[in-house]
C-alpha cells in the first residue's frame, strides 16, 4: 500500500511571466467599478505597459507564492448592496444584491495563478470528462 507521500506529487512553481501577467490583464473590462485601492483596469494596463512597475508586480506575485503568504493588502474588500428594479418593497434582504469588489492587483495575480493551474488541470487530466 502506497504512503501517503507517494500518491500526492509537489508541484513545482516556476516563476510568473511577463506573458502570464500581459494575457491576464488584456482579457479585463476597463469599465468594471473602482476597486477599494481605487486602481481600475485601465490604470493598471497603463503602469504594466513600464517594464519596471511589470517586473515588480511579477516579483511581488513571485514572493507571495515564494513565502507561501497573501497580503493584507489584497484581502481588504468592499461590499456594495445594490436594490434589485421594480420591487414594491424592499423590506426583506432576498430584494438586494450584494457586490463585493477586491483589490484590483490582488484580482490580477489571482487571474494568473488561476490561468496557470487551469492549464495544469486539463495538461494532467485532473478532471474526467465523458
Amino acid at each position: 500500500m502506497l504512503s501517503k507521500l507517494n500518491l500526492y506529487q509537489t508541484l513545482s512553481w516556476s516563476s510568473f511571466s511577463e506573458k502570464e501577467f500581459t494575457s491576464a490583464i488584456v482579457k479585463c473590462n476597463n469599465s468594471l467599478a473602482p476597486s477599494p485601492d481605487k486602481l481600475l483596469w485601465g490604470h493598471l494596463k497603463h503602469i504594466i505597459k513600464d517594464k519596471m512597475c511589470q517586473d515588480n508586480i511579477i516579483a511581488i506575485a513571485n514572493v507571495c507564492i515564494e513565502l507561501e503568504y497573501w497580503s493584507n493588502h489584497f484581502k481588504i474588500l468592499m461590499t456594495i448592496v445594490i436594490p434589485k428594479p421594480t420591487k414594491l418593497s424592499y423590506d426583506s434582504p432576498k430584494f438586494f444584491r450584494p457586490i463585493v469588489l477586491l483589490n484590483t492587483m490582488s484580482k490580477l495575480i489571482e487571474k494568473v495563478i488561476s490561468n496557470r493551474l487551469q492549464f495544469h488541470v486539463i495538461l494532467n487530466n485532473f478532471i474526467y470528462q465523458s
